[in-house]
């Protein structure tokens, strides 16, 4: 079979040679023959099943850890630490199970999205068949309505417009014809072809299949989707990690712990196995999970505030790493309305002024308003504008609306800015007759009277068609003069370098007799009132947010279907960087992939893009060590969301296939909304690193207690199973608090951590060992305080409990400020959840302390007021001396930073 990428570049009757095909069709026996040909359909990967899937999720070092540590305290007869353990095992594995999955369901979306019948010719008879029963060379019907079953290269046009969003990203329904385009156009230029999954929006056509199943465009899409591999979030790649060194690190030790107790201290057996156990109890982060999965959620509820909704846990904390966002530009860099922000008469060029179809605005003329009253030509042009025009503007809440064509309900907008409203002018006008627009004509015409008995012919369409139409020119008096074809070229070419669309407006005047409409009253005599510049206006929003990502140290680059000059237009009034150095699609097409790498970075602009194209950019800045953002819309934009570190549907107008290939989706398809989520993305990350910083010297402390006094030969300062109550109580209590802090300032202002950063920084790793060093001075200086006073073993254990718990609550005031000082208004006030899981802590620690049946439980004794005061005390001077150490190491920071 002929390549079916060189169709676009034939001709119709070169076309059906090429597939020995008729206009007519090819007959019933043929259809068989090559459809038997075709074979069946390729099925889709067979799926694990639900239990295996399930199952899986507890294939993590991290979970066999937990799982060890629910048997142990099972063996210590604590079934309650052992259900919430296992709780929180099952729990986890239970989110994975329903999160996952969604590549399937993306290809699923795309399926969905195929026709499922067809209306062909075969041996010149209009049969309706399933659409997987096409074979190359069947002509099909299309209608407005159809969804095109296959790749079609149209035969005959009349009137075809197709809505192919899904392909190339862009809005505006495509205009078809039957002329062969060049062999190099791309994909959304490719005015001749119907592309399967698109939608007919208007007309009628025919054309000849060239393309089914897998070969069709979509169909390469969905087989890119099934090839490419999701890259795994860098937080469950540091978890497994962190996890492994974890698991080995307690191995060893508690492996040397029982080798020196047993041989060198000469405990028994069973003695020396249950300080191995309280170690390995001790040194178990058993709620991390649970509280890193909390501190997820709880910003997956914040970023649904802004509008960013998660579908994906552990994508949240990916999003705080993003370094680069590769930003489609219609609808979430742009409003995705057209809007007249220029206008040629003439004499004159005016600027226009507002936004999108809101009809409230001004014309400029050198930067002064002007009146319709005071210019006949633009009062002429506005007005022609109105009346040749078939869409209505609506208000819908605050928001202004369209109905119909988007060109043409910027002309009303316009119209209502020159206070030529429906309510005034056009009720003095009747539509008598008119030409709906036409593709292969490419122009709107209609005919219309007033109450002075007078009629005008107004017409609307592209400029390079109706200008040879038009003789002569409206003057600044109201009168006719040539035209002056030079200067409406200059026009064309300015308008076309800025990235406007143009519509030429004209008129011509008739006698009031004058009822009916035919197109040889348009062809000549036309008077052109002006031209019209239409531009998908830039979000106000997306100016500022593009500002903040470069304060952020994170670039963005548009990646947009569509032409090169539309989108150095947008990109210079949105202020990216770089804006006028575009690359095509054609242009990416000949480079390799090290060509690519060398220009990706340098280039912010990327026009008439495919999916490929969209594919190989993500992949090419990933090879730079970047986490990439990557937005999107239709179909084709689903291999690039599923490989992107991030991916970014569009919630409004995104394809289904699009959302699920997806880990973000914008609910108001805004830019801003994807960097009010990189904030929250960076404030999870923080408050995870907060967890960390936390939970970790508070195992470690309990941890490092239990070596140190095996090895002084001392007894335990505090029992496993009062190591067991701190882990119960305050893991899932005052660790919890920190899932809640909110952004600290200056989160924007930082650049973007690497991608391959470790979960544990040098830097945080020596703050855990420092504040764990300083737990288990705390504890041993208060038991050994006790001792020494005579009291009891279980008073001196109850109060280096005590002391411990309240050094983990006066590290919860250091740690909720990483990069500023904890000794402030702020960071001392504190949130409404840590007071709340404070004020549990202490009701706890009270109650284990004082209450009778809890001290029989856990060997404790009653605190004196004194000694109470005294365990207060450490905690305010522990604060005190990580709060030194903090500031000194964040003035060396930024010492280096200069």
């Amino acid at each position: 079979m002929p390549d079916k990428n060189a169709f676009h570049s034939q001709k119709v009757d070169e076309v059906l040679e090429a597939l020995d095909s008729s206009p007519e069709g090819i007959t019933p026996g043929e259809a068989e023959k090559r459809l038997a040909d075709l074979g069946p359909e390729r099925e889709a990967p067979a799926r694990a099943s639900a239990l295996r899937r399930f199952l899986g999720h507890f294939h993590n070092l991290l979970i066999y850890v937990l799982l060890v540590s629910a048997a142990i305290t099972a063996v210590l007869g604590h079934m309650i630490d052992t259900v919430v353990i296992l709780a929180v095992v099952i729990i986890n594995a239970a989110i994975g199970f329903i999160q996952e999955g969604k590549a399937e369901k993306a290809m699923n979306a795309i399926r969905n999205m195929l026709a499922p019948r067809a209306e062909v010719l075969r041996d010149d008879h209009r049969t309706s068949i399933d659409a997987s029963e096409l074979v190359p060379g069947d002509v099909v019907l299309l209608e407005a309505g159809d969804r095109v079953p296959a790749d079609l290269r149209l035969l005959r046009s009349r009137s075809l417009s197709i809505q192919e969003a899904i392909l190339t990203g862009e809005s505006v329904a495509t205009d078809k014809n039957t002329e062969p385009v060049a062999e190099d156009a791309a994909l959304g230029d490719r005015s001749c072809m119907a592309f399967s999954g698109t939608m007919v929006v208007a007309g009628q056509g025919r054309g000849v299949v060239v393309a089914v199943r897998e070969q069709t465009e979509i169909g390469r899409i969905s087989h890119m989707l099934e090839t490419v591999e999701p890259l795994t979030t860098p937080l469950l790649n540091q978890m497994t990690i962190f996890s492994r060194r974890l698991t080995a690190v307690i191995l060893v030790i508690a492996g040397a712990l029982f080798s020196y107790g047993y041989w060198v201290g000469g405990m028994g057996f069973g003695e020396t196995f249950m300080v191995v156990v309280g170690l390995s109890v001790a040194a178990i982060p058993e709620g991390l999970p649970a509280i890193l999965t909390i501190t997820l959620a709880v910003g997956v509820q914040a970023m649904a505030r802004r509008n960013a909704i998660v579908r994906r846990l552990p994508a949240m904390e990916t999003v705080g790493s993003i370094s680069v966002i590769c930003s489609d530009k219609t609808g979430t860099l742009t409003r995705n309305e057209m809007m007249v922000t220029s206008v040629m008469t003439g004499e004159n060029e005016f600027t226009v002024t507002g936004e999108g179809y809101d009809p409230v605005g001004d014309v400029l003329l050198d930067d002064n308003p002007v009146h319709a009253g005071d210019h006949p030509q633009l009062k002429h042009l506005a007005l022609a504008g109105l009346l040749c025009n078939d869409a209505e503007l609506n208000k819908h809440e605050d928001d202004w609306q369209i109905s119909g064509d988007p060109m043409e309900g910027a002309l009303l907008a316009l119209a209502c800015k020159l206070d030529l409203s429906s309510t005034t002018e056009s009720r003095n006008w009747e539509r008598t007759d008119g030409i709906p627009f036409d593709s292969a004509e490419q122009y709107m015409a209609t005919l219309n009277h007033n109450h002075e008995n007078e009629a005008f012919i107004f017409v609307k369409g592209a400029p390079e068609r109706l200008l040879p139409m038009c003789r002569d020119q409206r003057k600044t008096d109201g009168g006719n003069e040539s035209l002056d074809q030079d200067r409406w070229d200059q026009c064309m070419e300015a308008m076309a370098e800025s990235g406007q669309r143009m519509l030429a407006i004209a008129c011509k005047p008739v006698p009031p007799e004058h009822t009916v409409l035919e197109r040889s009253d348009v062809e000549e005599g036309l008077v052109l009132l002006g031209l019209t510049g239409l531009i998908d206006p830039p979000r106000a929003e997306a100016i500022d947010a593009i500002a903040e990502c470069y304060t952020a140290g994170i670039k963005v680059k548009m990646i947009t279907g569509d032409h090169p000059g539309t989108a150095a237009a947008i990109a210079r009034q949105i202020g990216m960087q770089n804006p006028d150095k575009v690359l095509t699609g054609k242009e990416l097409e000949d480079m390799d992939d090290d060509a690519l790498a060398d220009v990706v970075l340098d280039c912010d602009v990327f026009a008439r893009t495919s999916a490929e194209h969209k594919l190989r950019l993500v992949v090419a800045l990933q090879g730079h060590g970047m986490s990439v953002a990557m937005t999107g819309d239709g179909v084709n934009d689903a291999p690039a969301l599923k490989r992107a570190d991030v991916g970014i549907a569009m919630g409004q107008r995104g394809s289904e296939a699009a959302k699920e290939a997806s880990e973000l989706v914008l609910a108001d398809d805004n830019f801003a909304s994807i960097v009010a989520g990189i904030r929250e993305g960076r404030t999870v990350y923080d408050n995870i690193k907060k967890v960390l910083a936390w939970t970790l010297p508070t195992n470690g402390g309990e941890a490092f207690t239990i070596i140190v006094a095996i090895m002084l030969g001392m007894s335990l300062p505090i029992t496993p199973v009062q190591i067991l109550w701190i882990n119960l109580v305050t893991a899932v209590t005052l660790g919890i608090a920190l899932a809640f802090e909110p952004t600290e300032p200056g989160t924007m202002e930082r650049q973007p951590r690497s991608r391959d950063e470790p979960l544990l920084t040098g830097d945080l790793v020596w703050l855990i060992i420092l504040i764990s060093s300083l737990f288990v001075a705390g504890v041993f200086s208060m038991y050994s305080y006790a001792i020494e006073r005579g009291y009891s073993i279980e008073l001196a254990r109850t109060i280096a409990l005590n002391t411990l718990v309240v050094m983990e609550i006066f590290n919860l005031f250091y740690i909720r400020t990483l990069y500023g000082t904890s000794l402030s208004w702020r960071g001392l006030r504190g949130t409404p959840f840590v007071w709340l899981t404070i004020t549990v802590v202490v009701l706890a620690q009270f109650a284990i302390t004082y209450a009778p049946f809890m001290q029989a439980i856990f060997g404790t004794e009653a605190v004196s007021l004194r000694d109470g005061a005294i365990i207060v005390a450490v905690g305010v001077a522990l604060l005190f001396i990580i709060e030194i150490e903090k500031q000194l190491r964040l003035r060396l920071m930024r010492r280096r930073a200069r």
